[in-house]
Formats: structure tokens, sequence, C-alpha cells
């Protein structure tokens, strides 16, 4: 790949790269040409996802990381710096989500989403931004989702999270756009995943939320491919705090 989107040379740690999302983000880096760290809780969806980019003829390694725990996110970020020297991009892309009424949500469950989806992306940020701002420059993404910007019953403390994670996207790009560092944040709607499988499975769910599409589908994963290169890129060297959502329409309509 040539020109503003190529990533030829950089170097990028995306986290949540075992599967779905994340897994397709990695490939997409990989594929412009970036040397692309796997960060996952568990090693062998991470080799399996490296594997395929290392057949494409993509650079990919692995390092097993819970992205709630400042020491693994200090080793991953330490590790990446010990093998290549530095880090270009970071993807936040680590998320789980569960569906049930806020009254069935125990206080496990509350901190375990925010824990994930905010503590995560900040424990990443704040160990990767002193040799961002040290080598004069780089891109963080954080996917976000349209549940940011959208309310739905039965997924509030994810809806909280992520939102919490959009206006920390926002926050941090107006702290460090002045250091040649971008922020943005992808904004997926819903996309053909294991993490939505509780759905796809339920004919007339699926079929509900397909009706509140414009687009009138599912996204598939690889869609995100562009999204995330213009991000990592300096094609988007200008564009700092927004979240672009992918979603088919759907945080367009009601």
């Amino acid at each position: 790949m040539s020109g503003i989107f190529d990533l030829t040379g950089k170097i990028a740690v995306v986290t949540g790269a075992g599967r779905g999302l994340g897994a397709e983000m990695a490939k997409a880096l990989a594929a412009a040409g970036a040397r692309v760290t796997l960060a996952g809780r568990s090693p062998e969806p991470l080799e399996c996802v490296a594997t395929i980019i290392r057949d494409a003829g993509g650079h990919a390694d692995c390092m097993p990381c819970d992205i709630t725990r400042a020491d693994d996110v200090q080793a991953l970020i330490e590790g990446v710096l010990a093998r290549n020297g530095r880090i270009d991009i970071l993807v936040n892309n680590a998320g789980i989500n569960s569906w049930a009424p806020l009254t069935d949500v125990t206080d496990s469950d509350w901190h375990r989403m925010l824990d994930t989806h905010m503590t995560g992306p900040f424990l990443a940020c704040r160990e990767v931004l002193p040799g961002m701002i040290a080598q004069g420059g780089g891109k963080i993404v954080n996917t976000v989702s349209v549940a940011a910007q959208l309310g739905r019953p039965n997924v509030v403390p994810y809806s909280a999270a992520k939102g919490g994670l959009a206006m920390m996207t926002r926050g941090l790009a107006a702290e460090v756009a002045g250091k040649n560092i971008q922020v943005n944040g992808i904004g997926p709607g819903y996309f053909l995943t294991e993490m939505n499988r509780q759905i796809m499975d339920d004919q007339a769910a699926y079929e509900a939320r397909v009706a509140r599409i414009p687009a009138g589908r599912w996204g598939d994963p690889d869609e995100l491919h562009g999204t995330i290169v213009f991000l990592a890129s300096r094609a988007s060297d200008y564009v700092s705090g927004q979240v672009i959502f992918v979603d088919g329409g759907l945080s367009t309509s009601f």
C-alpha cells in the first residue's frame, strides 16, 4: 500500500485482538504495512489471528494481557517497546457485553463492564502516551459503540461504559492534539461477531434489529478495515476527538 494510508514501518498494538472486530482491525493494520502486536487474555485465539496475518505476508506478535490489570498493561507496553523501540498506534478494542435488566445487574457485573471498557483504555493510554509524546506523535483509536449514543433496554452498564469511553476519547484528544497525537473512536453498530451470538441466534431479536438499520442488514467485520486504517494513518492527521459510527445508518435514524 502506498500514499497517505500506508502504515509500513509503523508499530501497532491492538487489544482484544483474538476474535471479532479486534481481529479484523489487526488484520487491516497489518495489511496496510504495520507490525501488529495482538493482545488479549487467551493466547490461543491470538496465535490463530497472528498465523492468518503472517500467512498473508504481514507481521504479527502476540502478548497475553488482561486489560483491566495495571501490571499486565504495563508489561504489554514495555514488552512492545523493548521489541520494537516505539509504538505508533494503539487500538483499545477489548470488550465484553451482557444483557440483563438493571435490577438484575450485580456490583461485580457493573465494575467488570467499567473496568473493561474504561479502566483498560485509561491504563493503556497512560502507559503509551509518554513514548508517543517523546517521539513526536501517534494514533490512539478507541472502540466505542452506537450504544454510547443510543439508549437500549437491558444494556445499561454497557451503554454507560461506552458513553464514558466516548468522552474519554474527546477529552484526551483535546489534551494531546497539540503534541501531534490524534485520539479518535470507532462506533460500530450491529456486526456479525461472536459477541452478538445471543442476538444472532434469536431470529426474532435479530430481525427486529435489522428492521431498525437503514442499510437493512448487519455489518460484516471486515467492513471496519477502511475506517481503522484511515484513523491509524496520516490520512487522519487533522482528525481528532471524533467517533466515526460504522453502523449502516443506525445512529442517524429512529
